[in-house]
C-alpha cells in the first residue's frame, strides 16, 4: 500500500510539472500526462521498482474514487440553463447515438476480426459498449481555450456526463450475459434492466440532492458546506452502485445538477466550495491520465495491432454514422436552435475515449478468452483519440470558424 500512495504522490507532482510543459508545447494536458505516466512506469520497472498499480486497482480507483469527483464537479459547474435549452440534443447524443454506436462498432469489429470462435458476438458487443463511452476532458479544455461557442462546449460536456452512465449500464448488461451464457436474456428483460438501473440511479441522486440542499442551507460555514458536498457525492455513488445496484454515475450526475441548480447561485463566484471542487477535479483528472500511462503495455500494440486498427476504424465509422444520421432528429426537437453541420463535425471528432473506457476494459475477467483482445483495442483507441483527435481540435475549430461567440 505504501508503494501505491508514494506512486500517487509522485504522479501528482509530475502533473504539476506537466501543466506548463503542455502549454508550452501546445499539446493536450491529458496526452502529456499519459506519456509521463508511461515513461515513468517503464523507467521504474527497468530499475527493478514497482508502481503498485494493478488492473483491478485502476478500475476501483477510477470508479469509486475519481469518477464521483469528476462527474459531480462537471455537473455542479455546468451551465444548467444552457444544458436545459439543449437537453433534447444532449440526451439524443448520450442515449440513442450511444446505443447505435455500440451495435455498429461491435458489428464492424466482429466482422473485421472475423474469428467467431475466439471473438464471438458478445465480445464484440462488450467492446462496442466500452468504446462508446466518451471522455472529452481534453477537447473541452482545448475548445474553451480556443474560444469555442458556449453552446458547443455545453453539448460536449453534457453528452459525456449522460453518455458515461449509459455506456456503463449497457456494458454491465453485456458483461452479465458473457459471464452467464447459459442464461438466455430477452430484449425485453435487457430493456427493463437498463431502465431500472438508469432511472433508479437518477431517483437516488435527486433524493440525496434534496437532503444535501437542506444541509447546505443549514450551515453557513464554507468548510462545512464543502465537506457536506464531498460526503454527498460519495454517499450517492456508493449507495446507488454498491448497495442498490443502480447507476452510481446517474446518481452523482443528478445530485450535481440539482445541487448546482438550486444553491450554486447562493455562493460567491470563485468561492470556497467551487474552488474545492475545481481542485478536486484537477487532482482526479491528472491522476486518472497518469494512471492510464502506467497501465499501458507495449505488448498489446505488438500482439493486437490489427485488432486495434479495426477498433479505431469501427469507432470512427460508427460515431460519424450516428452523429450525421441521428442529429437531424435532435434538430426537430429544437428547431429554434438546430445543430448545424459544423457543430456535428466537432462533436464527431471530439468524441474522445478515456478513463471510463479503460476502467471498463480492465474490469473484464481473465476467465473470458477474449479479454486481452478487448483490452488491447480499448487502449489503442484511447491512445488514438488522445494523440490524434485531441491535438487537431484547435485546427478543426479554426477551419470551421467556431472560435468566436455562438452565432447559432
Amino acid at each position: 500500500m505504501a508503494e501505491v500512495v508514494l506512486s500517487l504522490m509522485l504522479m501528482l507532482l509530475l502533473a504539476l510539472l506537466a501543466r506548463p510543459l503542455a502549454e508550452r508545447m501546445r499539446l493536450p494536458f491529458s496526452a502529456v500526462l499519459v506519456v509521463i505516466g508511461f515513461i515513468g512506469s517503464e523507467l521504474m520497472i527497468h530499475f527493478g521498482g514497482d508502481t503498485g498499480v494493478r488492473a483491478e486497482l485502476f478500475h476501483d480507483l477510477v470508479f469509486f474514487v475519481f469518477l464521483p469527483i469528476l462527474i459531480f464537479e462537471s455537473a455542479f459547474v455546468i451551465d444548467a440553463e444552457m444544458l436545459w435549452k439543449n437537453l433534447a440534443a444532449t440526451l439524443i447524443l448520450a442515449i440513442p447515438i450511444l446505443l447505435f454506436s455500440t451495435f455498429v462498432t461491435g458489428a464492424l469489429i466482429y466482422w473485421g476480426i472475423a474469428h467467431p470462435d475466439g471473438f464471438p458476438w458478445i465480445a464484440a458487443l462488450l467492446a462496442g459498449a466500452l468504446l462508446s463511452a466518451t471522455d472529452p476532458v481534453a477537447v473541452v479544455a482545448l475548445a474553451r481555450r480556443s474560444g469555442a461557442p458556449k453552446r458547443l462546449v455545453t453539448l460536449l460536456e453534457g453528452e459525456s456526463l449522460f453518455n458515461d452512465a449509459t455506456a456503463i449500464v449497457v456494458f454491465g448488461i453485456f458483461l452479465s450475459i458473457a459471464s452467464m451464457p447459459e442464461q438466455p436474456v430477452s430484449f425485453g428483460t435487457a430493456a427493463m434492466e437498463f431502465s431500472i438501473v438508469f432511472f433508479g440511479g437518477t431517483i437516488i441522486g435527486i433524493l440525496v440532492a434534496l437532503l444535501t440542499v437542506l444541509l447546505l442551507r443549514a450551515f453557513e460555514d464554507p468548510t462545512t458546506q464543502g465537506i457536506i458536498s464531498v460526503i454527498s457525492a460519495y454517499c450517492a455513488f456508493i449507495a446507488a452502485e454498491h448497495y442498490l445496484h443502480v447507476s452510481g454515475v446517474m446518481a452523482v450526475l443528478a445530485l450535481g445538477l440539482v445541487v448546482g441548480r438550486l444553491i450554486r447561485a447562493d455562493y460567491e463566484k470563485g468561492g470556497f466550495v467551487e474552488r474545492l471542487w475545481e481542485l478536486a477535479g484537477f487532482v482526479a483528472n491528472s491522476l486518472v491520465f497518469l494512471l492510464m500511462g502506467v497501465t499501458i503495455t507495449l505488448a498489446m500494440f505488438e500482439q493486437r495491432w490489427l485488432a486495434i486498427l479495426i477498433g479505431i476504424a469501427g469507432v470512427l465509422v460508427a460515431r460519424a454514422a450516428g452523429m450525421f444520421a441521428l442529429i437531424p432528429l435532435a434538430n426537430r426537437f429544437t428547431p429554434q436552435a438546430p445543430i448545424d453541420w459544423r457543430y456535428q463535425a466537432v462533436l464527431f471528432w471530439g468524441g474522445l475515449r478515456g478513463a471510463v473506457t479503460l476502467a471498463l476494459a480492465l474490469s473484464i475477467p481473465v476467465s473470458l478468452d477474449y479479454w486481452w483482445t478487448i483490452q488491447s483495442i480499448a487502449f489503442g483507441v484511447v491512445v488514438f483519440t488522445l494523440f490524434v483527435q485531441a491535438p487537431t481540435m484547435p485546427w478543426l475549430l479554426r477551419r470551421l470558424a467556431l472560435r468566436d461567440s455562438d452565432r447559432s
